[in-house]
């Protein structure tokens, strides 16, 4: 099935006093290219985490917001007292020895700033918290596929139509054809008959040449490939893994053969169907960007 590379989850968890939400969203990209934000404690096990990313959504831009809200006090960071005061008694000790008097210096607010004067409650990750993130990143992660699911089926039936829009295309060239070859033909001998001095040829030896220069320009070898890689096109489609890449490999097939129906055409009614057949397969092509 068809995955398109857009996708958005969200998900939402609590538990004693905390709040989990996580925020995924996904664009196209041509490889995982994943922007993760995390509250610091849980720096530890970022590398966890864009692993799980990056093999539930294989490919694309991931930009990944995981916050924790703390419902009630039990996250207040606590005054370390012991540390305050020693701070506290070692800046008035500095201050005598530069001989400075009435100081007017905010010491609480200098205080403050120093490092583990203000406690952390949590200096490791709870197992129950972590376990119940790992169930929000998942829940997460199935809405985005499910979004790309939901995506796929728009962008695969649009090209679906597209592909069968060129096999039409496709066979409308018949009709052509004959006209084509008998025009060519006549062409040739009309040139022939108006050169100034009417040349002695040897009509068999005139129409060996004539059916090898048709030959040459016949063009029934390109529209057996075209319809194979048209039909293996939409085959690929249905299939169960990533088939991004490899509909874009097919596509430059079709683009191929296309592009030699046009040079070997001749014929002002084949060169707009060959026209339109590639202005089809642009449209593919901009839609495969999107594709997983």
């Amino acid at each position: 099935m068809i995955q398109s590379m857009t996708g958005f989850g969200k998900a939402q968890l609590m538990t004693n006093g905390k709040t989990i939400t996580i925020e995924i969203r996904s664009l196209n990209s041509r490889q995982a290219d994943l922007n993760l934000k995390l509250p610091t404690l849980y720096r530890e096990k970022e590398y966890e985490i864009r692993n799980l990313i990056i093999a539930a959504l294989e490919r694309g831009k991931i930009d990944t917001v995981i916050n924790i809200d703390y419902t009630d006090g039990s996250h207040v960071a606590t005054l370390n007292l012991p540390v305050a005061v020693n701070y506290y008694d070692q800046l008035k000790i500095l201050e005598k020895q530069l001989g400075i008097e009435n100081s007017l210096t905010d010491y609480l607010e200098i205080i403050a700033r120093l490092p583990e004067v203000f406690k952390n409650p949590e200096s490791e990750i709870a197992e129950e918290v972590w376990n119940l993130l790992l169930k929000g990143l998942n829940e997460a992660l199935s809405k985005v596929i499910a979004f790309r699911k939901e995506e796929g089926l728009i962008l695969a039936k649009d090209m679906e139509n597209r592909i069968k829009e060129i096999e039409s295309m496709l066979q409308s060239i018949q009709p052509f054809e004959e006209e084509r070859i008998e025009s060519l033909r006549n062409k040739i001998i009309k040139e022939l008959m108006n050169l100034p001095n009417q040349p002695v040829y040897d009509k068999n030896r005139f129409e060996q040449e004539m059916i090898y220069w048709l030959e040459k320009i016949d063009f029934t070898e390109e529209k057996i490939r075209l319809t194979k890689h048209l039909h293996h096109f939409l085959r690929t489609m249905e299939e169960e893994s990533a088939q991004g890449k490899k509909l874009g490999f097919i596509a430059q097939e079709i683009g191929r053969e296309i592009n030699t129906l046009g040079s070997k055409a001749n014929h002002a009614g084949i060169q707009q169907i060959v026209v339109s057949m590639k202005d089809e397969l642009e449209k593919i092509k901009e839609q495969l960007l999107n594709i997983l």
